[in-house]
């Protein structure tokens, strides 16, 4: 398998050479992280065996959510947590994408455009909910941004998993929505257009380019929501793309595989700095939140989920426990082994 770390050590001088003058402080901090992830870069954890004695130093991982080796924990607590507050009716997959003509503001702003573009976005599903004849309030939605399109060119979108039901907040009654159409797409774009000028005069930001007049929006059933979390799921963490889709490293260019709109998969080759810097637009700005829960799926209704689920006659399953990452084997007995120390340099032990 290619190692993203040995792409980075072999084009990563070429990326400052060509792309130095865009590189930001996010970039070279994932850079540098997934350089020292598991390997000879990398601080060390001592763990020993207490049954018998058995000692190993194993490197630490990185950490980082563009490292495609790191937080599979991370984002397995997330499915579950999404899991949990499930309901029993439809639900749908809202997708807002942003117009090319859009995109080099949004690169240039970043962390303010894709803030702006999550919140746009709810506020556009939440006016519909509270305005629908059948609806008449409340909804939510579990919302994560996206900066790729499948052959990860930069390309930001939202999607958004929303339920087909609402509370009234007046009668605190609960309505759902049966029909196959949500919301027509058509209308959400008009209103998320309205919205989305009136948020960037706000914020005292402009686009120089001539915009079109229609934005694209999607409206899909996803049935009971299940797969589309899991979906969504496959790329918060762990960066863009798995390290077992890049099929060649030859001549000073990088092949990876990727699956077009049809499922047919197919293959990109490009120069090797200019593959380090695709991956790197992916990167988001330092401790932006690209995954967030509105509306009744907030983290602060999680008593009024609960309580739905009650009212729903949603079976109830039995508590579970925090998930455990995988305890290190010992290679002599098979027992568990204890962790002695950890971040240790390789320079400050003398078992290295």
């Amino acid at each position: 398998m290619i190692l993203l770390a040995d792409l980075v050590d072999h084009y990563r001088n070429e990326l400052e050479r060509l792309h130095g003058h865009e590189l930001l402080p996010s970039h070279h901090n994932a850079l540098n992280a997934i350089r020292r992830c598991r390997n000879q870069y990398s601080a060390v954890m001592l763990l020993e065996c207490k049954d018998c004695q058995q000692s190993v130093i194993l490197p630490h991982s990185c950490g980082h959510r563009s490292c495609p080796h790191c937080q599979q924990h991370e984002s397995q607590e997330w499915l579950e947590r999404q899991r949990s507050k499930l309901l029993p009716v439809r639900y749908f997959l809202i997708t807002f994408t942003v117009p090319a003509q859009l995109r080099s503001l949004f690169w240039n702003h970043q962390h303010k455009t894709y803030d702006l573009l999550l919140k746009t976005a709810w506020q556009t599903i939440d006016s519909f909910s509270r305005r629908d004849r059948r609806l008449k309030g409340r909804t939510g939605a579990h919302a994560v941004l996206h900066t790729h399109n499948r052959r990860l060119d930069y390309h930001p979108h939202v999607h958004l998993i929303v339920p087909a039901g609402a509370i009234n907040q007046q009668s605190r009654e609960w309505r759902e929505k049966k029909s196959n159409v949500l919301f027509w797409a058509n209308n959400l774009a008009r209103v998320f257009l309205a919205k989305w000028f009136e948020a960037l005069r706000v914020a005292s930001l402009r686009c120089e380019e001539q915009l079109p007049n229609e934005w694209v929006v999607d409206c899909t059933d996803v049935g009971h929501g299940e797969q589309a979390l899991v979906y969504l799921g496959r790329y918060l963490y762990r960066g863009v793309l798995p390290e077992k889709n890049i099929i060649a490293n030859t001549a000073g260019e990088v092949s990876f595989r990727y699956k077009d709109n049809r499922g047919q998969e197919q293959i990109r080759t490009m120069p090797g700095a200019e593959f380090l810097w695709l991956l790197l637009r992916h990167v988001l700005p330092r401790r932006f939140r690209r995954v967030r829960d509105f509306g009744i799926l907030h983290a602060n209704c999680k008593r009024l989920v609960q309580l739905l689920q009650l009212v729903l006659k949603v079976p109830i399953p039995s508590p579970r426990l925090p998930l455990q990452r995988s305890p290190v084997l010992c290679q002599s007995c098979g027992k568990a082994m204890t962790l002695i120390a950890r971040m240790v340099r390789i320079t400050e032990h003398q078992l290295c």
